[in-house]
């Protein structure tokens, strides 16, 4: 059996398992046991939106996500994330058995990948390119303290639902609908959960991205900061937060189109952007259905730093949950 190691714990998240379950357990005990009066975990809410950078940056936002998703009737998780390691067109699938985790390992549903597969649609990761990508493992751990609070801790990982890691590459908008035709028959059976995987906004010189916007309503604003024009009548990381804001609305609409509208103008650097199409594609046609509304709704939204200079840099974080 091929089992992808941890490449990531020790350095992006501890690897020690009590450590880690700690701090997951704080993570998670700080979210509110309800939000709009309704009890954690959300009834239905099985797709969810969580961050995957190291998780002394994104592991509370992550948790607001973790704690409102509903397992009780999984049977399967689908876990869709961002190519970070190599360019990728369309959408591939893992060739592993087996995702480590510092707890366990997670079993991969490679009957459910052949079936993938076999849609003539899906690339393969390469192996070196599955071990170092990180938008996929990030969820593992929190993936796995969610299973192991639903079927019971004293349970058998083995009996636990598998998973089917999906990287989502650079596709149009009319490719990421493509798809959401394939997902979607998955996405409509109750036992099947989706995660999917994205930061968002990724400011800064380094990240070759440094719009800022002052008023949301006035998209002439939109400009570049550049190290000889930034000074700003706001505060940048207030433009940062109007950026996001407007992005995470255009998710919240449930219209895919309006999404990719957002990016177009913005272009806003939510890196699992292709990931969130293709979900929210899926979703709205299941709504157009009658299944479900077809909208995520966000519930936390955080910054790693809170930028003041053109030389600063941050990356936003932000959870979702959509009822199906």
């Amino acid at each position: 059996m091929r089992v992808r190691e941890a490449s990531h714990a020790d350095s992006w998240y501890d690897g020690d398992p009590e450590v880690l379950s700690d701090e997951l357990d704080s993570n998670l005990a700080k979210v509110p046991d309800t939000i709009n009066d309704t009890k954690l975990p959300i009834p239905g809410a099985r797709v969810i939106i969580a961050p995957h950078a190291g998780y002394s940056y994104s592991g509370p936002c992550a948790a607001w996500a973790y704690k409102a998703w509903d397992l009780s009737k999984a049977k399967r998780v689908f876990v869709l994330g961002p190519s970070h390691t190599y360019y990728l067109r369309g959408a591939a699938l893992t060739k592993f058995d087996a995702y480590a985790t510092p707890f366990g390992s997670l079993t991969v549903d490679t009957e459910t990948i052949q079936k993938l597969r076999n849609t003539g649609e899906f690339d393969s990761i390469p192996i070196s390119s599955d071990i170092s990508e990180h938008s996929l493992e990030m969820h593992l751990p929190y993936i796995w303290k969610r299973l192991s609070q639903t079927c019971g801790e004293d349970s058998d990982p083995s009996t636990w639902p598998s998973i089917v890691p999906i990287l989502i590459g650079d596709n149009s908008g009319e490719a990421e609908k493509e798809y959401a035709k394939i997902l979607a028959p998955y996405l409509a059976d109750e036992e099947n959960a989706f995660v999917v995987s994205s930061d968002f906004c990724h400011w800064g010189l380094r990240f070759s991205y440094t719009k800022y916007l002052e008023d949301p309503r006035d998209m002439t604003g939109l400009k570049r900061l550049t190290q000889s024009d930034y000074k700003t009548k706001t505060p940048i990381h207030e433009g940062i937060k109007v950026l996001d804001t407007l992005s995470i609305a255009a998710i919240e609409t449930g219209i895919h189109d309006k999404f990719v509208e957002n990016l177009e103008k913005t272009k806003n650097t939510v890196c699992g952007r292709h990931p969130i199409g293709v979900l929210m594609a899926a979703l709205e046609g299941l709504a157009k259905e009658g299944k479900g509304d077809g909208k995520f709704k966000f519930v936390q939204y955080q910054r790693s730093s809170l930028v003041e200079h053109i030389r600063d840099s941050s990356v936003s974080y932000a959870a979702a949950y959509a009822v199906v």
